[in-house]
Parts: C-alpha cells; sequence; structure tokens
C-alpha cells in the first residue's frame, strides 16, 4: 500500500522542483512570454473586458489567464514567478481533483497512485514554467468532472453548481472545449451503464444557466471590441462578430476549416508527443487503455453500476475528436492527463498491488530500466556538454543520480513497489537538473530577457528604444515591462536606440557616423532546440548576433 508519508514526500518533492523552475526559469518565446506581454499590458492599461497584445487587439485566447495573472501581478508586481502563480494553484487543483475523482470509484491506492502519477507527469513539469492557457484549463476540467461525478452520486447542489462553473471558468480559459471534455467523459459512462435517465435531467438547464451568466463579462468584453467594430483584422482576416469567432470559429472552425490556425493534422501527432509529455507513465498508460477496453468488451459493453468509465471514454473520445482537427500543438492533450492519470494508476495496481497481471511485473521492469536508465544518461551529457561553465560538481550529481536509481529498480526493501519508486525518482531527479541548470543557462540565449537586462542594467531611456530588423520577442516587452515599436530605415533618428541584428550595423552607420555600440549579444529560439547548437563547438554558427546601439552616440 501508499501511505501517507510516500504521498507527502512525492508531493513536496514535485512542488520543490515546480518552484524552481518558476523562480529561476525566464519566461520562453512565444506563447508563454506573450501571455505574461498581454497580462503586464491589461493591469498597466486597465483594460480588463478588452484584450490587447501590443498594442494591438488580441482574440486568440479567452480572458481568464489574463486576468487572474494581471491580479497576481497586480498583488505580487510584474515578475514572471507572478505570471505563473495563478497556474501554478489551478495545476494543484487538478491534482487534487485527480485524486477525488478516483476516490470516488476505487480505492485508496488507486486514487494516490493516480495523484502521484499526474503530478509526476513530464508534461506537468514543463507547464508550470512555460505557462500557458492549458495549465489553468487543466484545473478547471478536472474540477468538473469531479464535482459531476459526485453529484451523480449524490444529487447535492453545491456539485452541480460548482461543476458548471468550473466549466464556464475553463471555457474563459480556452474555449467551448471546457464544456465538451465533461461531456465527452460521462456520454460513454452513461451509455455503457445503460442510465438513459441521466441524458434528460432538468437540473442541466439550471447549469447552462449559471454557466451563461458568469460568461457575459467576457461576452461583454468581446461584443464591446469587435461586434461593434466589425472589419478588425485578425491575422489579417476581417472579424465580423468577436461573440462568433470566439464561441464557433476558434474551435470548431478547426473542423470546418474557418479557423487561422492549421498546424500538424495528422491522428496519431497528439499521441506521439504523448510519448515524451506523459514520461515515465506513457507506457503503462498505453496498456492500461488497452485493457480497459478489452474488460468492456468482454462484459459487452455493459458496465456494472460499481464501475466507471469516466477516466477512458473521456480520454478516448476527447482525442478522437482532437486529432481530427485541422489544427493541432502537442499541450492540447494535457487537458484529459487527468484522465489518464486514472487510467494508468488502475493499471499499475492490477500488475503491483494484485496478481492479477502478475506476468507483466517483469517486462514493465525491464522496459522500464532501459527508459530510465537512458534518461538518467541524458541528463548526465546535459550537465556535462552544453554549457561547460556548469559548477564542477553537477555532473557527477547527475551520475549518483543514476546510480541511485538503479539501486531503486532492484532493491527488495517492503513498502512502495521498486518500479514505481524508481520512476517517481527519475522523473523528479531529471526535472531537478533541467529546473536548476539547464533551462536557466538555455534562457541566456533567448532575446527578450537578456536585451532586457541590459536595458535595466544600463538604465537605458525606454522611451527612445526601437526595434530594426530583428525578431520579435514577446519576452522582451514583458521584461522591459514597455512596448518598444519597430522602425524602418526612413524612420530612425539619431535620438534612437536601436535593438538590432549585427548584420545591420554596417548600413546603420553608414546613415548614423557617431553610432556607438552599447551591447552586443547572441540570441537563439530556445522553443526549437537543435544539437548543433547544444554542441558548443557548432554554436556560433547556430545563433543570431544583435546589438544594441545609440544613433547619436
Amino acid at each position: 500500500m501508499i501511505t501517507n508519508r510516500t504521498v507527502f514526500f512525492v508531493l513536496v518533492s514535485c512542488l520543490l522542483v515546480y518552484l524552481l523552475g518558476m523562480f529561476r526559469i525566464p519566461l520562453m518565446d512565444i506563447d508563454a512570454a506573450q501571455y505574461a506581454s498581454i497580462s503586464r499590458e491589461m493591469l498597466e492599461n486597465k483594460s480588463y473586458l478588452q484584450v490587447y497584445d501590443l498594442g494591438k487587439d488580441y482574440l486568440d485566447k479567452p480572458p481568464m489567464l489574463f486576468w487572474l495573472s494581471a491580479l497576481s501581478m497586480k498583488i505580487f508586481g510584474v515578475h514572471d514567478w507572478a505570471y505563473r502563480i495563478p497556474s501554478f494553484l489551478f495545476a494543484l487543483l487538478a491534482v487534487y481533483a485527480t485524486y477525488r475523482l478516483a476516490l470516488l470509484f476505487y480505492n485508496q491506492t488507486i486514487a494516490r497512485l493516480a495523484a502521484m502519477v499526474l503530478a509526476t507527469s513530464q508534461a506537468m513539469f514543463l507547464i508550470m514554467h512555460d505557462v500557458r492557457c492549458d495549465t489553468m484549463l487543466m484545473g478547471w476540467v478536472a474540477l468538473s468532472l469531479w464535482q459531476l461525478a459526485e453529484w451523480y452520486q449524490k444529487s447535492a447542489w453545491k456539485n452541480l453548481l460548482l461543476a458548471f462553473a468550473a466549466i464556464a471558468g475553463g471555457m474563459m480559459t480556452k474555449g467551448p472545449i471546457a464544456l465538451m471534455v465533461p461531456v465527452f467523459a460521462f456520454a460513454p459512462h452513461i451509455v455503457l451503464r445503460r442510465d438513459w435517465k441521466q441524458c434528460f435531467r432538468w437540473e442541466y438547464l439550471v447549469g447552462l444557466l449559471l454557466t451563461a451568466l458568469l460568461l457575459i463579462p467576457m461576452s461583454i468584453g468581446l461584443y464591446q471590441q469587435y461586434d461593434l467594430h466589425p472589419g478588425k483584422l485578425i491575422n489579417g482576416v476581417p472579424i465580423q462578430s468577436g461573440l462568433r469567432f470566439y464561441y464557433w470559429t476558434q474551435s470548431f472552425g478547426r473542423y470546418t476549416g474557418e479557423n487561422y490556425y492549421h498546424e500538424m493534422g495528422h491522428f496519431t501527432f497528439l499521441l506521439e508527443n504523448m510519448l515524451w509529455s506523459f514520461l515515465p507513465w506513457i507506457l503503462c498508460f498505453l496498456a492500461g487503455l488497452f485493457f480497459a477496453v478489452k474488460d468492456i468488451i468482454i462484459k459487452k459493453f455493459r458496465l456494472p453500476s460499481n464501475e466507471e468509465w469516466i477516466s477512458t471514454g473521456g480520454f478516448i473520445v476527447t482525442y478522437c475528436v482532437l486529432a481530427r482537427s485541422q489544427a493541432q500543438l502537442p499541450h492540447y492533450i494535457f487537458i484529459v492527463f487527468p484522465l489518464a492519470a486514472i487510467i494508468t494508476a488502475k493499471f499499475l495496481y492490477r500488475v503491483f498491488y494484485t496478481d492479477e497481471l502478475l506476468r507483466w511485473r517483469k517486462p514493465i521492469l525491464i522496459v522500464h530500466a532501459v527508459i530510465f536508465l537512458l534518461l538518467w544518461i541524458a541528463v548526465f551529457a546535459l550537465m556535462k556538454f552544453p554549457f561547460p561553465g556548469l559548477s564542477w560538481y553537477v555532473a557527477p550529481l547527475a551520475i549518483l543520480g543514476l546510480l541511485r536509481c538503479i539501486q531503486l529498480l532492484f532493491s527488495k526493501t517492503t513498502g512502495t513497489v521498486p518500479f514505481i519508486r524508481a520512476a517517481l525518482f527519475t522523473v523528479i531527479g531529471v526535472n531537478f537538473f533541467l529546473n536548476s541548470f539547464f533551462y536557466p543557462n538555455l534562457l541566456k540565449y533567448q532575446l527578450g530577457n537578456t536585451a532586457a537586462a541590459v536595458i535595466d542594467q544600463q538604465q537605458l531611456d525606454k522611451s527612445k528604444l526601437v526595434q530594426y530588423h530583428i525578431d520579435l520577442s514577446r519576452a522582451l516587452s514583458f521584461y522591459a515591462q514597455y512596448i518598444i515599436p519597430f522602425k524602418e530605415q526612413g524612420a530612425l533618428t539619431k535620438d534612437d536606440i536601436v535593438i538590432t541584428k549585427q548584420e545591420n550595423l554596417p548600413l546603420l552607420q553608414q546613415h548614423f557616423p557617431g553610432m556607438k555600440t552599447v551591447y552586443e549579444g547572441e540570441y537563439y529560439g530556445v522553443s526549437m532546440l537543435s544539437l548543433p547548437f547544444l554542441n558548443p563547438a557548432t554554436r556560433s554558427k547556430e545563433v543570431t548576433k544583435y546589438a544594441i546601439v545609440k544613433l547619436g552616440g
């Protein structure tokens, strides 16, 4: 069995690694830095119903993330960690809601396993510092699923109202998908139970009315910003109605072709990305999914009253819907990771805490031993080679982590299963090294935060700063706490302080002979890592050199 002490130790360890990422790693371009910049701009302009990005109309995401992050920065100041705090709290809510949802149908061990699986999935460590809407969305959706399940069992109004309030919160975070996932999760569950009366309960109307009421402030903002001013261009497309765009085009337009974005459309894209984002549990999850489907087939698609298919059905239907979209990104599937965690926990329990799937123990241990060893070797390589300036003790610490993992895999001690202990130790340990050493050094090569640090250190006049023929970095506007405009050559004056690529300096020198270089640096798109960049010997060919210059000398 899994003791309270074990759960406490695992979750506290995760919490410490989360916090390392929140406080040590700068915001990454594009999404996280963009959303932080929008939140800062909202706070500065006190424009809470109309959303702007670098002074221009913004329609891509609903405002909940911006509202809560702006509030956090109002309380704590404009810091990257302040931007992350609301999403961090919702991620913790997702872990707790997953535990409570599992506990409604399973024993304490499975519920605790589900919480630990979600908390230690690789995606969770990533989205605690690379904060996008999906971090907060996961919390809203997990809460709505838990409360709806409670309501179906107890018929308490507080559960129903809280569930639909959470749905409204999720819709104001990332759109109608927050309403659809509970439908996708409970519809198969109800059908397999043949519990048809649950499809036609009048209480749903009360819940939907509550959701509609909570959506009014956001809807007013959309109407004022777009419907009253039709024809505004967003991504080069004229928008006639902000309300229609939000409630239809942004979500359902991904299937009709109306949506502007058309990324990665093949069916297995999200599953391929789960191979890393749901580490170290992905193989156990896939096996658990297989057995869940096999079991329901054996039962002739009839679910006993004491079992649930919310987790399996919810994951499968949501995946199929998302995978048919014409626009997919790896983090879109994170919304159902709480359900994946429950599926995984059920499988782990059947393998390691009963004799039901006893023959699976040895293959799982062997395969994962190889995976864990490869992960620790990768960490050692990342600590040893890309950034030679790291402290001498970091790489040996990674070696000690590898040795400890081997010891845990083959230990004979009682208590937590050795495989689970090794898996937890590996994923927490790996992310400790990534958050403490790798990412902070990697982000030194990001344009926005490094240039903003120079601006502050040299106390440059921000009103004179301009950007000229250089890549856009939302991190620059956030960390500089100022929107630095772009200018073309003909508009430049000798009073300007220009941030530009070094290749543009000879041309500027011709027009401004007295030009003075304030700073020279280099940057790289850190979200698109490559081996030539990670190799110090070839890095100089991969980075872009830039400079900050005073045109008037």
